[in-house]
Parts: structure tokens; C-alpha cells; sequence
């Protein structure tokens, strides 16, 4: 019930590796496109036993899974340690901000969601006017290998609380979780297929998007996010997509430099770099740039990535990313750039050590592409007018971090992003009541707060006659002194100067 059953014999299977030995942690089925149709069709039924629950009872059934992820919490960080390698304090981090999701989605699905009374104004006086939002049905949820619990959560438990279905495809290097998650959710409603698994490459998640669902929440790359967007475009499936991003950090003359440099160091190489909201780039007042970046470089040194327990961060997840990390890191150092830490060289064939490079031009890969990797860029400015500037030319928008005393909140507003943070690293992620989502080529939607419930529901509204109006406007019999009293009254009411 919790995942497509796999045909007995001919099944193609693939092999789930742990990233910091090789090591194969778990077999999963390649799900077919008749094996994802087929998964959407059961899902279709389950869908309308799920909205048959109301408000209250998912609601009860959430909650009752967050009991189950929170009690078994160690089990589950051990199951995301093992396909990507990371702490399990890191683990931990990610699972418990996704079971507050949980709890935030369900707790105010019904407030959100609910019917509401609008006003009618003075013309349609005599009619009482609602808004709801109701299940779009079946939603189809792409998850990404970087944070494979809180990331996919993000849309899933939205989802399940706003009445609707999911088929859960998550990617191919974390497999093993999304089980784990799906499995959990159906010890506490074994009724009905309500939430699904695929498993597979990226052939199983394009069937995903031609399988009827009614909605496709996608995390991942922009190429691979416009990839998704065509294949939906075709029969104007919706989609939420949440991308990647080149997310900078803005630290003012009068920043807490200590509580900057943290942050960057933090921002920058936990999870190995491999964060969409992760820092990437750096812009530093000229007044302070000095003495913060011989800040990062002490904190960096202390940072080493690994797979024992001292070690800060573990290996890079996907394999063929360290090419490009390394890349990122040539191409500033031939272009002028200075590692102060780290270098080409501190990119092995698991693990990449971190790098902070300085004096690297504005159009090199290292400022321009997201890196995806535990590097990161400081650059000195005149002014913060000019570290806006530079932090807003870029194609990515997703998130930033301020550092200022006196002006973050003006910074913050200034700059092209969808989220932004001030005086504390990436703090948006783990209040569950705000947005998450990006612009340009990070994406367009939103998960998580109001506005996430809100993605997976569709808008209802209904007008209902009270009493008939003494002014009939919608009919044939009409009279001409009719309009001219409207107009009239129109005029008193809007014609002021």
C-alpha cells in the first residue's frame, strides 16, 4: 500500500551507494510509466477518501505521523546518513525542522484553508459571498538528495494537509528515506494509498509529470526544472518549482563581524555547500573587509570534512559535482582569484575541503554559477548601494543573508531574493509560517507557511442570493431608468476628484 508493487520477475532494480564508501545500503524497484499511471490512478480514489476526513481528521492523522518521525527520529537521521553521508547532527537538524512543518500544517490547514465570508459590496448588496479552497487532488512531489527529508516535507505534508493525495518520486541517490517516510505514514493511515512512493532515474519522474496528476512540486536544478515546466506545459499541469540559487551574504561597517563570519562559515560548507540556500557569495564593507575575512579563514581551518565523528560535514553526495566544484575553484584562481583556504587541491574523489577564495572577478563561474559545494567568494565594496548591486546581478533569486545593525531590514528588502535573513544564517527555513520559494531562475511558488497550504488547493468562490435586489441589473427586462439610476449612483460613489 505504501509503494507501487513491482512486477514479480522482470523488475529493473538499481542500487542505492553510500557516498562515503560505496557501500550499496538498499535495492529499489525503476518504476515504469505504467507503473507511475497506475500509482496516480490509485492514488485518484485515495484522494477523495482522504478529503472525506476534513480538516479535523488529517489533521489527527498528521499529527499522528510527526509522533512517529519524532519518536524515531535516530532511525531516521541513520537512514539519511547512510545514503548521503552526512552528520548525524546534520540529520537531525533537517528532521526536526520538517516535523515542525508538519505540525504547523496541520495545525492551521483549517484556519488557511477554510470557507471565509467575503463582502459584496453596495451593488451586490443582497448576495453573501465565500471563498474556500479545496483539494486539487493528486499532487506528484519531486524531492531533491540534499536534504531529502525537510526539503520534500516542504510540499508533501502541505499537500496532505490541504486534502490532497501525493505520488512521491524522490531522487535516485536517496531512495532508502523516502521509503522511510512514506512507510511511516502508512503505519497511521493504512486505509487508503493517500501518499505513495516511485522510485527510479529521471525517466520515472518525467512519467510523473505526464500521469495525470494535478499539480507536479519539484526541487532541483533550473535546467532540469524547465525540463519539467515543457513536460507539464503540454497538458497545463500547474507546478511549484523551488531551484537553485547563488545566495549571497551582505556585511555592513557596523556588523556583529563575529556573528558574520559564523554564518558564512556555517552557510557555506555545512551539508558539504550542497544547500540551494546555502551562502555562496560574500560582499563585505571595505571598513571591515579585512578583519572579516581573517575571521573566516580561523573558523575555516577548523572545518574538515569526513566521515568520523569529529568531522564537520561528510562527503559530496553526488559524485560528478566535484568536477564542477573543482572547476569553480580553477577558473578564479586563473582569473586572479586567491584561495586563502583550501584550493583546487582540496577537492578529492569523495570528499572537498573548504575553500574561500577572494579577488575573484564578478563574471568568473565561482560568482556566476552556483557552485553546489563547500566554496565560497568574499568581495570587498565601496558601499553597501554597490554590494546590493552585485548581489542582485545574477539569474538566481532565491535567499540572502544581511549583516548591518542600522539598515538590515532596508538591505534585505532591497535585494531580488524570496527570502532573506538578518543577523542570523538561514533563520527563514525554520520558521514554518513564512513562505519558501525564490525568483528568476530559482524558481517561481511557494512552499511552507500560509502560502504553501494555499499551493496545493484550488480556489473556490460562490455568490448566493439572500433576497432579490431592488435593482435588477442581470436581466433582459431592464429599464432604461434603471441604468441611469446606476449610473448615478456609480457617479456619487467613485466620480469624486
Amino acid at each position: 500500500m505504501t509503494a507501487v508493487q513491482p512486477k514479480p520477475a522482470t523488475q529493473e532494480t538499481f542500487d542505492s551507494l553510500s557516498p562515503a564508501t560505496d557501500e550499496v545500503v538498499g535495492t529499489y524497484p525503476v518504476h515504469t510509466a505504467d507503473d507511475v499511471e497506475a500509482a496516480v490512478a490509485r492514488a485518484r480514489d485515495a484522494a477523495a477518501w482522504w478529503d472525506s476526513l476534513g480538516f479535523g481528521g488529517r489533521a489527527q492523522r498528521l499529527q499522528q505521523w510527526k509522533g512517529v518521525l519524532t519518536r524515531r527520529l535516530q532511525q531516521l537521521c541513520q537512514v539519511v546518513r547512510d545514503e548521503t553521508g552526512k552528520p548525524i547532527a546534520d540529520a537531525q537538524l533537517e528532521s526536526v525542522l520538517a516535523i515542525e512543518h508538519i505540525a504547523w500544517a496541520a495545525k492551521n490547514a483549517r484556519k488557511v484553508l477554510g470557507r471565509k465570508r467575503r463582502p459584496a459590496g453596495l451593488l451586490m448588496s443582497n448576495q453573501a459571498a465565500t471563498v474556500e479552497y479545496l483539494p486539487l487532488g493528486v499532487v506528484g512531489v519531486i524531492g531533491p538528495w540534499n536534504y531529502p527529508v525537510f526539503t520534500p516535507l516542504g510540499s508533501i505534508a502541505y499537500a496532505l494537509a490541504a486534502g490532497n493525495a501525493v505520488v512521491f518520486k524522490p531522487s535516485e541517490f536517496t531512495p532508502g528515506v523516502g521509503k522511510w517516510l512514506v512507510d511511516a505514514f502508512a503505519e497511521v493511515v493504512p486505509e487508503q494509498p493517500v501518499l505513495q512512493l516511485v522510485t527510479g532515474y529521471g525517466a520515472t519522474g518525467a512519467a510523473l509529470t505526464r500521469a495525470g496528476v494535478d499539480k507536479i512540486a519539484f526541487t532541483g536544478s533550473t535546467a532540469t526544472g524547465k525540463k519539467i515546466m515543457a513536460a507539464c506545459a503540454e497538458t497545463l499541469t500547474p507546478v511549484v518549482i523551488e531551484a537553485g540559487g547563488k545566495d549571497p551574504v551582505l556585511v555592513d561597517e557596523d556588523a556583529d563581524l563575529d556573528a558574520a563570519a559564523d554564518a558564512t562559515v556555517w552557510g557555506a560548507f555545512s551539508n558539504s555547500g550542497q544547500t540551494c540556500i546555502g551562502v555562496e557569495r560574500v560582499y563585505v564593507h571595505e571598513r571591515v573587509h579585512d578583519e572579516f575575512v581573517a575571521k573566516v579563514v580561523e573558523k575555516s581551518k577548523a572545518v574538515r570534512a569526513g566521515s568520523d565523528h569529529d568531522a564537520q560535514y561528510g562527503p559530496v553526495t553526488m559524485p560528478s559535482q566535484l568536477k564542477v566544484i573543482k572547476q569553480h575553484i580553477t577558473d578564479a584562481l586563473s582569473r586572479g582569484g586567491k584561495a586563502l583556504v583550501g584550493g583546487a587541491d582540496a577537492v578529492g574523489d569523495r570528499y572537498a575541503q573548504p575553500t574561500v577564495l577572494v579577488d575573484v572577478p564578478e563574471d568568473a563561474e565561482a560568482v556566476r554559477e552556483e557552485t553546489f559545494g563547500p566554496t565560497v567568494t568574499i568581495a570587498k565594496v565601496a558601499s553597501m548601494d554597490e554590494a546590493v548591486e552585485k548581489a542582485n546581478a545574477t539569474r538566481y533569486g532565491l535567499a540572502a543573508t544581511v549583516f548591518s545593525k542600522s539598515r538590515g531590514m532596508e538591505l534585505a528588502r532591497r535585494l531580488r531574493t524570496g527570502m532573506a535573513a538578518i543577523n542570523a544564517p538561514l533563520s527563514f527555513a525554520g520558521i514554518a509560517s513564512l513562505p519558501f520559494g525564490g525568483v528568476g531562475d530559482s524558481g517561481f511558488g511557494r512552499i511552507h507557511g500560509q502560502e504553501g497550504l494555499r499551493e496545493f488547493a484550488r480556489t473556490k468562490a460562490i455568490a448566493r442570493q439572500r433576497f432579490t435586489a431592488p435593482i435588477a441589473l442581470t436581466t433582459f427586462d431592464r429599464k432604461e431608468k434603471t441604468d441611469a439610476l446606476v449610473a448615478k449612483l456609480i457617479t456619487v460613489m467613485h466620480g469624486k476628484r
